[in-house]
């Protein structure tokens, strides 16, 4: 079985959005890349939603809060793009939302989420195991994979207990 990982734990998000943004930072310096104000912006947005965000609610959430012209919608996009190909935050597909990535400082990585359709949590589901059977069994039917994305609806744990 596998060891647990923080991220099994439905408790363990972003807490500190700014702190959050600070590790990014970091990682970026470490990694050569520059996290420009617009794409730090939308990295903190994201980590203070606490729940997956739409590209339009962010757009929307700069516009309120900066002004009408503060940012373009391919701004927002293209800030998107960088999070997500540096491994910052994850897309989720099934409901066109984004979420933070729990690991900065890891290469961008494959993880199965699980999504409570009633409070609309993203719980990050850190197994290796997960991915590796997903992978072998691509493999198997001579598939070569190169992204995983896994996402669960159901309900997470507080609102099953609520149901």
């Amino acid at each position: 079985m596998a060891k647990p990982h923080a991220c099994t734990d439905p408790a363990h998000h972003v807490h500190d959005a700014r702190g959050f943004v600070a590790a990014v930072e970091q990682a970026c310096h470490r990694r050569g890349l520059r996290l420009t104000p617009v794409r730090a912006r939308i990295l903190g947005l994201i980590a203070e939603a606490g729940q997956p965000v739409k590209a339009y609610d962010l757009l929307e959430q700069v516009r309120t809060q900066e002004g009408a012209g503060a940012a373009a919608p391919p701004t927002v996009y293209r800030a998107l793009d960088f999070l997500l190909a540096n491994g910052f935050i994850h897309k989720l597909e099934s409901i066109n939302a984004f979420v933070a990535c729990h690991h900065p400082d890891a290469a961008r990585h494959s993880v199965p989420f699980l999504i409570c359709d009633r409070c609309h949590s993203a719980t990050e589901l850190e197994d290796a195991s997960i991915v590796a059977q997903l992978d072998a069994a691509a493999r198997a039917l001579g598939f070569a994979p190169q992204a995983q994305t896994l996402e669960v609806h159901g309900l997470c744990a507080r609102c099953a207990r609520s149901a």
